[in-house]
């Protein structure tokens, strides 16, 4: 069984609990994810599976992907990742993935997405700083302070939090619940919110610090 899948982010919405609780979910598809290529042992030093998410157009794909996707007997896709697993001689290249298969109610699980690109930002809305006085004519509101260290080392350390790019990087939100799966659709909702903005790609393993109870 492979560790965990990829996945495509629709959206968020909510459902009712068996209690009448109201739930936020988030949405995750992977209708279209496929086995493009078995690693192996023998000829790779290790076994994995790669694959492949989100459908385009051949005449997008470079000749020599076209070449790897034909070979594979897949359609060509934006997205490729591997993953590992035991037992991955199930498994066969262009064979389709179900999220039903390697989830259930009530399992927790792990997804990694890149979180949403927000540009440059202050260091108050990057880190929270609360910034300067707001009145008796103060003149740094939302200045960061002081940077330095005197004479002595006469630097700013590395890790200084300042102003900077912010978001659009790799983020991980653990141990959070499926509660619904729709394997018609290859459809799983998940428990609260996950990194990065819709229509964004996601990896779905389970859980490595919580079971499912």
């Amino acid at each position: 069984m492979i560790e965990g899948i990829l996945g495509k982010k629709l959206g968020m919405t909510q459902i009712y609990s068996e209690s009448g609780a109201v739930l936020p979910v988030t949405v995750v598809s992977s209708a279209t994810c496929r086995v493009v290529q078995k690693k192996t042992k023998e000829r790779d030093g290790y076994e994995a599976l790669q694959l492949g998410l989100i459908e385009k157009k051949e005449g997008r794909a470079t000749n020599p992907m076209k070449g790897h996707f034909k070979k594979a007997g897949t359609p060509c896709f934006y997205h490729l990742s591997e993953v590992k697993g035991a037992g991955l001689d199930e498994y066969k290249q262009g064979q389709a993935l179900s999220l039903s298969e390697l989830f259930k109610v009530g399992d927790y699980v792990d997804v990694r997405g890149r979180s949403k690109g927000k540009g440059f930002q202050g260091s108050m809305k990057r880190h929270n700083f609360s910034g300067g006085g707001g009145s008796h004519g103060s003149m740094h509101n939302r200045a960061p302070g002081s940077i330095g260290s005197s004479s002595d080392p006469s630097r700013v350390y590395k890790g200084m939090r300042m102003a900077g790019h912010m978001g659009d990087r790799l983020v991980t939100v653990q141990n959070i619940k499926v509660v619904g799966i729709r394997p018609e659709e290859n459809v799983i909702l998940i428990n609260g919110a996950v990194p990065g903005p819709i229509n964004s790609v996601m990896f779905i393993k389970k859980a490595m610090k919580k079971a499912a109870k």
